[in-house]
């Protein structure tokens, strides 16, 4: 099947956008590689510092003779999806060393979890994580002494972090070990249940926790398809995985084997092996539009949005948010998993999965069949499924068809024709609705607005019955120079309970919300944010607003709208306390929602 005409437009204007800076990149990708083994460079009391603890290895490692693999890790055991991540160095040298080569813990970098932050200061802390995690990931490999890089990473910041600091090492190969998703719990519509409950005062505390102790029971990825899961989806999209490896579930044999098979295929691609393949030639347009397919036809968390736009921007390649819509208008959402349907990941991906579905979009030309990967050359490759044979991994064929129709299906017959991301515009500037799991009577609003500075005092207007009518609800100072982009999962629960009571509703804000930002229409990523003097700064309680999904229209329809003068917030109180003092600079310094929200780029 011939490539898609609009995958090709996009594709062709991403490149033409990134020229100026994707071929200066390149260049200097490559003059780093032809250097040689990095080590090769260092004195020799430098080089005696960095194999100091390396046993009978430091003959071979002085001399350049073996492949040395740097591991970065995001490795705590406060965070279920990392904590099996304690064993993977262990493995990791083991198959190092089995092929003559060795390995190293290079350096570790923070992960949190905006599930714990949620609503609380630390969530404030939870966007800029992300250029730390590339920052700390580039301390770890700034010791020049590694021939590849192995990167261990699950959640929401973690690998986009870790993808911006391979990309500006990218003359040396990287590859992505996941840890897979724990076994399922209590459904996640359930949990969703008690927590409407508990927003309404039907339920007590006690009941809540109970539900979620159920859902969040494990080690491994929470079980929705949030950020952390659409992370590992992008990772086989983009090639980074090998193949299947996203939701094998933790701590099973299989596991391992894909974990020692990881850094098996690490040693082979080094610049001292036979397939040479720095992550800088695998991190191309072609990857990038692959990726964003990708995000569409699984329905994937708004949070990549802002992901990959950084991401890419580290590898020279420019993307907007007009590559976003265009993509989404072509490629069909094939996948129902909570919060757009019922099933969680483990269902998905014991229905066909990634594999199928990769497969089936390479079919109907919706995806570049033609990139390198970590696994070889085409993306074919991660149609195959792994499976264990005498202790190792084999691939075999993939069933090439889904197993249950009701959480995966065909491109030729989706779920709906569209991707599940529209880009909004208007006279509130430029924002994104996640719209696949927004009815389509919900989709187009118009309601006087109800202005608030916190999602603290949304809630206690809901709580107070002040909602009483249809309500387009702006939550404004939310944006990354305002207080770092919180995340506003809380709000789902009461504005989800005012659309049971029969009210249209619809959130407007330039914070973010996540992959389980569920049925409510929320327009998000607003900017110009209003910190920095944006449109939404000019909107009162009262005015008549529009939010159009359809036809991708955000706006205040008053007449007197463009010449108001922008309110200004007293935003001292996001300054200090659980560390953010720390990261005024990052506030100062942040880009747009529109680019990426980054502060190192």
């Amino acid at each position: 099947m011939p490539l898609d005409s609009t995958i090709a437009k996009v594709t062709d204007r991403i490149i033409a956008r990134s020229a100026p800076y994707r071929g200066p990149y390149l260049e200097r990708m490559r003059a780093a590689a032809e250097s040689g083994p990095r080590r090769a460079h260092l004195s020799c009391s430098g080089q005696a510092h960095a194999y100091a603890a390396m046993g009978e290895a430091k003959g071979d490692l002085a001399e350049g003779r073996a492949a040395n693999l740097g591991i970065v890790t995001a490795y705590n055991d406060m965070l279920s999806a990392h904590q099996p991540f304690e064993t993977y160095p262990a493995l990791i040298r083991d198959a190092a060393r089995k092929m003559g080569g060795t390995a190293q813990v290079a350096g570790g970098v923070p992960a949190m979890c905006d599930g714990v932050t949620q609503g609380e200061a630390g969530m404030e802390l939870s966007l800029f994580s992300r250029d730390v995690i590339a920052l700390s990931s580039g301390v770890a490999l700034s010791h020049n002494t590694f021939d590849a890089a192995v990167f261990l990473g699950v959640c929401d910041k973690i690998v986009p972090g870790l993808i911006m600091a391979a990309a500006t090492f990218g003359f040396i190969p990287s590859v992505f070990l996941p840890a897979g998703p724990m076994v399922s719990g209590l459904p996640n519509d359930e949990k969703q249940k008690v927590r409407k409950l508990f927003a309404t005062g039907e339920v007590g505390r006690d009941k809540l926790m109970e539900a979620e102790m159920a859902s969040y029971h494990g080690p491994g990825t929470c079980t929705f398809y949030g950020t952390a899961n659409t992370n590992q989806m992008l990772m086989e999209f983009m090639g980074l995985h090998l193949p299947g490896a996203s939701f094998v579930n933790p701590n099973t044999p299989l596991r391992e084997a894909l974990t020692i098979a990881g850094a098996q295929r690490a040693m082979e691609i080094t610049a001292l092996g036979n397939d040479y393949r720095p992550v800088s030639e695998i991190l191309d347009e072609r990857t990038f539009v692959n990726g964003i397919v990708g995000l569409m036809a699984t329905g994937g968390s708004t949070n990549l949005v802002l992901h990959l736009p950084a991401m890419a921007r580290a590898a020279g390649v420019i993307l907007d948010l007009e590559d976003f819509d265009d993509l989404s208008q072509v490629v069909p959402l094939m996948a129902k998993v909570y919060p757009n349907g019922l099933a969680d990941v483990n269902h998905f991906h014991a229905a066909g999965g990634l594999g199928y579905m990769i497969g089936d979009l390479l079919d109907q030309g919706l995806l570049h069949p033609d990139t390198s990967t970590v696994a070889g050359d085409g993306l074919a490759l991660y149609t195959r499924e792994p499976k264990l044979v005498g202790g190792k991994v084999s691939w075999d064929e993939g069933a090439g068809h889904s197993h249950n129709e009701k959480i995966l299906r065909s491109c030729k017959d989706p779920f709906q024709p569209n991707g599940g991301l529209k880009h909004l515009k208007g006279n509130l500037g430029d924002g994104i609705m996640k719209i696949s799991a927004v009815a389509e009577d919900k989709r187009v609003i118009e309601a006087k607005a109800r202005v608030f500075h916190t999602q603290e005092a949304v809630k206690a207007a809901f709580k107070a019955g002040e909602f009483t009518e249809d309500t387009i609800v702006v939550v404004r100072f939310q944006g990354p120079q305002a207080n770092g982009m919180p995340e506003l999962h809380g709000l789902t629960p009461s504005l989800m309970v005012l659309q049971d009571r029969g009210l249209k509703v619809a959130l407007v804000t330039d914070g973010r919300m996540s992959g389980a930002s569920g049925k409510v229409p929320a327009a998000i990523h607003v900017c110009p944010e209003a910190a920095a003097g944006g449109p939404l700064a000019r909107v009162q309680d009262g005015d008549l607003m529009r939010v159009d999904a359809n036809a991708g229209v955000i706006e205040v329809l008053e007449a007197d709208f463009a010449t108001r003068t922008p309110v200004q917030a007293d935003l001292s109180g996001n300054a200090f306390g659980i560390g953010r003092e720390m990261f005024d600079v990052f506030r100062k310094t942040v880009g747009s929602a529109d680019t990426g929200a980054a502060v190192i780029l």
